[in-house]
């Protein structure tokens, strides 16, 4: 973890790019949802939040730092992922279930040892800041330790972190069991208290997914979160054909796998629902009504040959969908990849996804679907100042390819396309430097 620097104001100059609001998905004109400055100065004061941006260089009470050239954006917000699965990463040959029992579980078994847990947690949560990514919602394992981790290793980052320790009581090896519903619940518990709300930390209440869960864990999940609002929850839900065939065995009463999770009180304006690629209409209205949102997945569903998820139809039935990376079943850590396999996805189902869709999905739109939009992901006053600073262009091909744009969306969706950590030069939490590329060269 890069030396923090003491709290300071400072100014930065560069192409300043957020969103003021939700671009019309598929749009490519955004019109008053976007705002560029190019050339702009983004003011951070010494509380690390952002004081505002302006077009002409502050006085001299200010430290600048000139970016010219360069992209500034909002940190990414990660919806869904893994942190003990870096190491399987990239793993050949598997489905969703072959690849758990195959990869998944054998790493996670590991993290019952605090020192393996430590290490994982800080190179995991360091991953995500050089490539971009300054926040997060991740699953830890079924080992208590593991959630403790990664607390301690955002606190000493100074990162927006939500996670919890997975719940999981059938269907996995011995080693990844809770003991039982009492037990897990006592664990939950008791993170929660020295965790959720200390700085910017907040616990969520994390079912792995419905076949690893009996109902009688399920039910306490769900008691979890009616007792506090303020937790979140996390979950998988329709990722592959197979699963939710295996679902409907397992929960024959239950309408849909979503049903599953709302017939436990599950669903509400916290709970972020992986992937969701094989949801039906009644799920998308049930997904409105409770504010759940779906974490598109695009590298993790193209990986695992899960399917396609139909974005443009849970943005017209007013579902939130934010993205991730949900690395190890995606093969990078970086949004922009991420990203472009979104573009795919929608294009083979006869859809063109927006750079500025996209781009808003893992910032501003992000927060908002987390409830942290006055905290993170835009410019505006008061924010704290989680940002990156890009180089627009690496190498002869997309340099060549920048001076040929025609256009603002041109622009940044051959940005989005042709970038990925290789373009990162610097990344800040509330206004610390906690990654830069000299410093790593």
């Amino acid at each position: 973890m890069p030396l923090a620097t003491p709290p300071e104001k400072f100014a930065l100059r560069g192409d300043l790019l957020d969103f003021t609001a939700a671009p019309a998905w598929g749009e490519i004109d955004p019109g008053s949802a976007l705002r560029f400055q190019p050339d702009h100065w983004l003011l951070i004061d010494e509380r690390g939040r952002i004081q505002g941006t302006q077009a002409e260089a502050p006085d001299a009470s200010w430290r600048q730092i000139d970016h010219s050239g360069r992209l500034i954006l909002p940190g990414f917000i990660d919806t869904h992922v893994h942190a003990p699965q870096l190491d399987v990463i990239a793993s050949y040959g598997a489905e969703l279930l072959d690849w758990l029992n195959t990869y998944t579980f054998p790493a996670e078994c590991r993290y019952a040892d605090p020192a393996v847990a430590r290490v994982g947690a800080e190179r995991f949560l360091d991953a995500l800041l050089a490539h971009g990514t300054t926040a997060a919602v991740v699953f830890a394992t079924v080992h208590k330790v593991s959630a403790e981790a990664l607390f301690e290793a955002a606190a000493q980052r100074g990162m927006r972190l939500i996670t919890g320790k997975v719940l999981m009581d059938r269907n996995a090896p011995a080693a990844l069991l809770d003991a039982d519903v009492a037990s897990a619940e006592r664990d939950c518990v008791d993170l929660i208290s020295r965790w959720h709300g200390m700085g910017r930390l907040a616990y969520a209440v994390t079912p792995r997914f419905a076949p690893t869960s009996t109902p009688a864990q399920l039910a306490m999940a769900g008691a979890l979160c009616r007792a506090d609002a303020s937790l979140y929850m996390q979950t998988h839900v329709a990722e592959n054909r197979a699963e939710v065939a295996w679902v409907s065995e397992l929960f024959p009463d239950a309408r849909s796998y979503l049903d599953v999770y709302a017939r436990e009180g599950l669903l509400h304006p916290r709970a972020v629902l992986a992937h969701g690629v094989w949801l039906d209409d009644a799920d998308r209205a049930v997904l409105k009504a409770s504010g759940a949102q779906i974490a598109f997945s695009p590298s993790s569903n193209l990986f695992l040959g899960s399917g396609l998820f139909d974005w443009a139809a849970a943005a017209e039935a007013g579902v939130a969908v934010s993205v991730a990376s949900d690395v190890g079943g995606g093969s990078s850590l970086s949004m922009q990849r991420n990203l472009l396999d979104g573009y795919k996805v929608q294009a083979l189902a006869g859809q063109r996804m927006s750079a500025w869709a996209g781009l808003h999905a893992a910032t501003r739109g992000a927060a908002e679907a987390l409830g942290l939009v006055d905290e993170i992901g835009h410019f505006g006053a008061g924010t704290l100042a989680d940002f990156c600073v890009w180089d627009w262009a690496i190498g002869p091909v997309a340099t060549a390819r920048a001076e040929v744009a025609r256009g603002l969306h041109e622009r940044v969706f051959a940005w989005m396309g042709l970038s990925d950590e290789r373009n990162l030069h610097s990344a800040y939490v509330a206004g610390v430097p906690r990654y830069s590329r000299s410093s790593t060269a």
